[in-house]
């Protein structure tokens, strides 16, 4: 390489030397082209003059070394190191081209030959050397400038820089791609979303429509169903109504109604109602089986009620037919009778203004311990029958 840059600065500035221009001189630095001769720029490419070269000659039989680094024979050196070779000659250009505008400075014009010169330093200065140029190692890098190394880095840094860049840029136009797929979904989802929020909102509402007719036929049910129970009391009275003033009383499970009695669950018991006729007062009994005022604890009470009727206008007031009582013995022995007549003073047989008056009859009608004796059978079977006769005459 000491010998490629001395050899370089040994160039003449005006007239080139015959050897300096293998393929002749150019035609825009001098118009006499002497005939071929040759320009070394390589050192080793200049150890024997390629006129001299035979079949014999060292150079086209055997390897030169470029320094001390093996290579092929020459011809394939030229081949392989074109490249070089190239930016050997960019140098050697410059250095004329600045020889030139040294010597013709004073006339101030640049002439074409150095437009030319220009145009062929760039084309030359972008040549990019192939790796395959490399093999040879060593003479392409004797044969390279110190001045062009850092250049090429660069050159090459800033491909390396370009190429990276432009997969960055690939990569970031993916994930934009995926970005806006992702905010595609996000947007359908919302959507979605929303539409089964309403639907929900219309499900509720028709769950809450649902309940609110659920419970008014619960209403519905339970008055039906105390209408069916008043119905079935209706039907129960209708077929113990009597309306001939003559009404006889079945009560069964007389011990648990007396205990009632007793504890004061159930103080009294009413009986259905009847009529003293067809259309005549509408009357009813009610007994204490243990026993109400004078007679609570001890006696059994029975009392005659008067009821508000549907004929009471045309009946005449106060009540005046006389009450008999009957306890029937079961064994048709001994029956317990009691009657009275209304006290037409007392409010108890005046035209009811409410549904019933006040009961009046009574308090001491059967000792306890004659109804629960077992020498009379007024409670057989754990029931008692209870007759009222009302006189209409």
């Amino acid at each position: 390489m000491a010998e490629q840059t001395r050899g370089l600065q040994d160039i003449p500035s005006s007239s080139p030397d015959e050897n300096e221009f293998p393929f002749g001189y150019p035609t825009s630095i001098c118009e006499d082209v002497p005939e071929q001769k040759y320009l070394y720029f390589c050192q080793k490419c200049k150890e024997e003059d390629p006129n001299t070269l035979s079949e014999g000659s060292l150079l086209a039989e055997e390897r030169v070394s470029c320094g001390s680094q093996p290579i092929q024979k020459i011809k394939e050196h030229e081949k392989a190191a074109v490249g070089t070779h190239m930016l050997l000659l960019l140098q050697y250009i410059k250095q004329l081209k600045a020889n030139l505008c040294t010597t013709r400075a004073a006339n101030g014009f640049i002439p074409q030959t150095e437009l030319n010169v220009n145009g062929a330093e760039k084309s030359i200065s972008e040549l990019c050397i192939p790796g395959s140029l490399q093999i040879n190692g060593g003479l392409e890098m004797d044969c390279l400038t110190r001045t062009s190394v850092p250049r090429d880095e660069s050159i090459v840094q800033q491909l390396v820089r370009e190429k990276v860049i432009s997969e960055l840029e690939n990569k970031l136009h993916v994930f934009e791609n995926i970005v806006a797929v992702l905010n595609k979904e996000v947007e359908t989802s919302n959507l979605e979303i929303t539409a089964f929020r309403r639907q929900s909102e219309l499900d509720q509402n028709i769950i809450r429509g649902l309940e609110r007719k659920i419970a008014e036929l619960h209403r519905c049910l339970s008055q039906k169903d105390a209408g069916l129970s008043r119905l079935h009391k209706s039907l129960v009275f209708s077929e113990q109504t009597s309306y001939d003033g003559v009404f006889l009383w079945k009560i069964t499970d007389v011990s648990q109604k007396l205990q009632d009695s007793v504890t004061g669950r159930a103080v009294s018991l009413y009986s259905p109602a009847f009529y003293t006729a067809k259309y005549g007062y509408k009357v009813c009994l009610r007994i204490y089986l243990n026993g109400d005022g004078m007679g609570k604890g001890t006696h059994v009470s029975l009392f005659f009620v008067v009821m508000k009727g549907d004929y009471d206008a045309l009946l005449p007031w106060p009540f005046r037919h006389k009450v008999t009582f009957m306890l029937l013995d079961q064994n048709n022995r001994e029956h317990i009778i009691d009657a009275f007549r209304p006290d037409l003073t007392s409010a108890s047989f005046q035209r009811p203004v409410s549904d019933m008056n006040v009961a009046s009859g009574c308090p001491t009608f059967l000792p306890l311990t004659k109804l629960q004796s077992p020498k009379h059978a007024y409670v057989k079977e754990d029931t008692l029958f209870l007759k009222c006769i009302i006189d209409t005459n």
